[in-house]
């Protein structure tokens, strides 16, 4: 009576998992959302001004009071009120917009001290947060501050809060960065009272409320022209004995002028008998005159203090407002430097890709280039397969039918429940044998399948795979040098009409093909693919067989003979076609098991950095090379992605468009180079432009994925992928006659492979192998044809690996 409810219990439990998500989604959410909140905060604080020399219209100033218009440039709207002030006479407020300058604002601060002058610093937030110390600096050596907004938009163009927020975000900059307030406040693009329009008159009392003064200028210098020394004077000279509120710049651009006419207006100054202050200052001295001349309205003025002490809770909010600053600034300076760091890797590996392929392609096909005599040897064609139901007839049919005088194809059935091994069996095709075994992995099948292999020579298929007539003859044609251990085949996306498909075509012909030409050039192949390779028996023996220590077996093999010393080569002309996945959840699935085995292989392999010989030539070149251009790049490579973007939405259009088009047509170059050199027509690379929007980012999530899985020590999962077969426009099969024949015997098992241990195969024993780089390979005993126990396929890594993928679940054991 209990067991309903236990149940109802574990389905509600079940139930709740599924409503939470994974804690590492949640992890790089998390992430992710901080990353992007950072950037925001980056691209807010670097808005871009051009200095204070907006041309505006001055729009209706009907509502602003005749005695602002004419007044002075120190506007007072706090409490209510609306007055302006000015400086009394001969005396000269020198003020400085849009520092602080870490190259501008301490020379400025040394010309004023040469010249026992003082002066009012309206500094930008953002350039605060920067420079808190040069900051601290200008309140230390007797100056003044003012706020001049934190990112120094135009004013006019911005809702009420966010005004508000850039002159708060402003003083709790200053707070944190001098430890003092400011009541001083100027707007970017602002210029006399006599332009003060509605709309300012709105902003200036709104800033009133809020406490602040407005100081707009009496002279503007217009030093942000560099005019010349002389002109700057001339601007910043008041006639006769008249006071002004004068307009400088520390920061915004080069300031040499500025420098050159401050040393010699205010001596110049000095000698008419004016005295230099700052705003406060020169107002305080304002009302004290004002009180001499007993003005009810100024006698109730208090004295402004110059530079009070910050609060407590100000100070708390800049320490978090600088780091955040810091952090944002750090953050897309990392960004810039790896743009520049993918760039370069980018144009040196084109680079090095164009010139070493062209070497290949054109040694190839030079007149009379051979590998050597023609070679004729037997050939054992092993295809592992398990649930290959779709595509395992026309794969056999294009292997028993082709061109080359003596093979047999070996079909190992790895436990399949589709009836694969029966369709082969059917076809009673010449020369054409099936073994079954229980699941074990495609490494537990190849090794298997080596093992009864007659031949020397081993050729290695995919189920889904299908060969051109001529496509054995030509691989195996580079075993006529006896350095040769392993021959990567060429390639081919069979089934190209949909999007995704179409996307991996062009991935195989430049990814994939083009580069086994530069890795054969530097003798570092990595992977002869699985979908079609050929090895020499001695070779395979030398490394102890296919390893089942990794998901990418035939990486794995690979680096393993090119660590033994023997040569591992491209046969462009041998061609196999196979069945990309059409959709985006079975690529990633896919390219998941590829990138996570292939980091499993480099790491395996990882002592060839420290062997001496071949081995550790393969270490201190393949595996850099591999580690550099197949993992770092692209783990960098979204850089390239997150520079674009915000390059359209917070720096210049123009110039980013520019710079991805010159990536794109880099691109192009390269791809229509590969696309001459496989014959391939140039059509389908009108889809590249939509492949880096779409295709490129999710190879980057599974890289990182996969990295992470390495790191963490996360298990991957098996899913196996949705064929279809290659039917149609693509079967390039040939077909092969029907005849009915008696499968080779072979001795003491009645058509089931004898029991095998380890491969080669040693009963009763295990040999250790003769080379460092030999991984551990092992085949079940292979039984008669029986029900499987079932099994959860969850518990079932893939062996894939490019480009190819895996035909089947493999248990992977630890070594």
């Amino acid at each position: 009576m209990t067991r309903p409810p236990a149940r109802r219990s574990r389905n509600r439990n079940r139930s709740r998992r599924r409503l939470l998500p994974r804690p590492r989604v949640l992890l790089g959410t998390l992430l992710i959302s901080l990353f992007v909140g950072v950037l925001v905060i980056q691209a807010y604080i670097n808005a871009e001004f051009t200095g204070d020399h907006l041309e505006s219209e001055v729009g209706d100033q009907a509502g602003v009071p005749l005695a602002i218009r004419r007044g002075g440039p120190i506007i007072n709207t706090t409490g209510g009120q609306e007055s302006s002030h000015r400086l009394p006479e001969r005396t000269i407020a020198l003020t400085f917009d849009d520092g602080p300058d870490p190259e501008w604002t301490p020379k400025v601060l040394e010309v004023l001290r040469e010249n026992d002058a003082h002066g009012t610093f309206f500094v930008v937030g953002s350039e605060v947060a920067r420079n808190p110390d040069l900051t601290r600096k200008i309140t230390a050596d007797g100056h003044e501050l003012g706020l001049h907004t934190f990112t120094h938009p135009n004013m006019q163009r911005l809702a009420p809060w966010r005004r508000t927020f850039e002159l708060s975000q402003t003083q709790v900059a200053i707070a944190q960065a001098a430890n003092v307030h400011t009541n001083l406040v100027r707007f970017p693009y602002s210029s006399k009272a006599q332009a003060i329009d509605e709309v300012n008159w709105k902003i200036v009392k709104q800033a009133g409320k809020q406490g602040y003064l407005v100081v707009v200028n009496d002279l503007d210098s217009e030093d942000w022209r560099r005019p010349g020394v002389a002109r700057i004077v001339r601007n910043a000279t008041p006639p006769g004995d008249t006071s002004a509120v004068i307009l400088f710049h520390d920061a915004g651009g080069e300031r040499a002028q500025t420098l050159a006419a401050l040393r010699v207006f205010i001596p110049a100054m000095k000698a008419r008998g004016y005295r230099f202050t700052t705003v406060t200052e020169g107002l305080n001295l304002s009302i004290a005159e004002q009180r001499k001349d007993k003005d009810e309205a100024t006698a109730a003025l208090p004295l402004l203090p110059m530079n009070p002490e910050a609060g407590g809770t100000d100070r708390l909010r800049g320490a978090g407002l600088l780091w955040t600053v810091r952090l944002a600034d750090g953050l897309v300076w990392g960004l810039a430097g790896l743009f520049l760091v993918v760039g370069l890797l980018t144009i040196g590996r084109t680079a090095l890709l164009l010139v070493l392929a062209t070497r290949h392609a054109r040694q190839r096909r030079k007149p009379g280039w051979s590998w050597g005599p023609p070679v004729t040897e037997p050939v054992s064609v092993i295809v592992p397969a398990y649930n290959e139901k779709e595509g395992i007839e026309a794969a056999v049919r294009s292997l028993a039918g082709g061109d080359y005088p003596d093979i047999e194809v070996v079909v190992v059935d790895d436990g399949s429940t589709d009836d694969t091994a029966a369709i082969v069996e059917r076809l009673g095709l010449a020369g054409v044998r099936v073994i079954r075994v229980p699941n074990g992995g495609k490494s537990n099948a190849l090794n298997t399948g080596i093992a009864l292999a007659r031949h020397d020579i081993i050729v290695t298929v995919d189920g889904d795979t299908i060969f051109e007539p001529d496509s054995i003859r030509m691989l195996v044609q580079p075993f006529a040098d006896p350095a040769v251990g392993a021959v990567a085949g060429n390639v081919k996306v069979g089934n190209r009409q949909t999007l995704v498909a179409a996307w991996q075509h062009i991935e195989y012909v430049i990814g994939f093909n083009l580069d086994r030409r530069l890795y054969e050039v530097l003798n570092c192949m990595p992977t002869v693919p699985g979908a079609i390779g050929a090895f020499r028996r001695t070779a395979l023996a030398e490394v102890g067989g296919i390893s089942d220590e990794t998901l990418a077996e035939d990486t794995d093999v690979t680096m393993a003979l090119c660590r033994a010393g023997w040569r591992v080569v491209y046969e462009e002309r041998a061609k196999a076609w196979t069945e990309a996945p059409t959709t985006l959840e079975q690529l990633y699935r896919q390219r998941y098991r590829w990138s996570y085995g292939t980091m499993q292989a480099m790491w395996k392999h990882r002592k060839a950095l420290t062997d001496s010989g071949d081995s550790g030539r393969f270490g201190r070149v393949g595996l850099p090379f591999l580690a550099l251009f197949g993992v770092a790049l692209p783990l960098l490579a979204p850089v390239v992605d997150i520079m674009l973007l915000y390059g359209l939405v917070f720096w210049k259009l123009s110039e980013t468009m520019v710079a991805w088009g010159l990536m794109l047509a880099l691109q192009l170059f390269t791809a229509a180079v590969a696309f001459r050199f496989d014959n391939e027509s140039l059509r389908p690379l009108w889809r590249l432009p939509l492949q880096q929007f779409a295709y490129r980012q999710l190879m980057y999530l599974v890289l990182i994925q996969s990295a992470v899985t390495a790191m963490t020590g996360g298990r991957l999962r098996w899913h196996k992928l949705n064929r279809a077969g290659l039917t149609g426009a693509r079967d390039v099969a040939a077909e092969a006659p029907m005849i009915p024949v008696t499968p080779h015997a072979v001795p003491g098992q009645q058509g089931v492979a004898p029991a095998v241990d380890t491969w080669p195969p040693v009963l009763d024993q295990v040999s250790e192998p003769i080379h460092p780089a030999a991984g551990r390979a092992t085949a079940r005993p292979p039984v008669p044809s029986q029900a499987l126990p079932p099994y959860d396929s969850d518990d079932q890594p893939s062996a894939g690996s490019p480009p190819g993928g895996g035909s089947g679940p493999a248990f992977t054991r630890g070594a």
